[in-house]
């Protein structure tokens, strides 16, 4: 009896040092994966970041022409998310 509650201690302080590791691992990944700096930088340089996709898609000359698969595709996947979203409103009302 005595080993077992030594051997579930050991597993407890093992589980508790698993989740403080996790933690410390999922702060640091947040400065990596998804800084607030770059989406200040973004939200206050809008309009100069705009200007220089169209200054380089003009000296580019770069246009996107969709392919009529590509157009198909691109309609049957809307229609499918729209149908879907329908029943989804059908079963909530119900």
């Amino acid at each position: 009896m005595e080993e077992l509650l030594k051997i579930n201690k050991t597993q407890e302080e093992k589980i508790i040092l698993l989740e403080n590791e996790l933690k410390e691992t999922k702060e640091h990944l947040k400065k990596y994966t998804a800084p607030t700096r770059s989406k200040t930088y973004y939200e206050n340089h809008k309009q100069e970041i705009i200007s220089k996709v169209k200054d380089y898609k003009e000296k580019t000359n770069y246009s996107y022409v969709v392919t009529p698969d590509k157009k198909k595709e691109y309609n049957k996947t809307a229609y499918l998310k729209r149908k879907d979203k329908d029943k989804n409103s059908v079963v909530e009302n119900i």
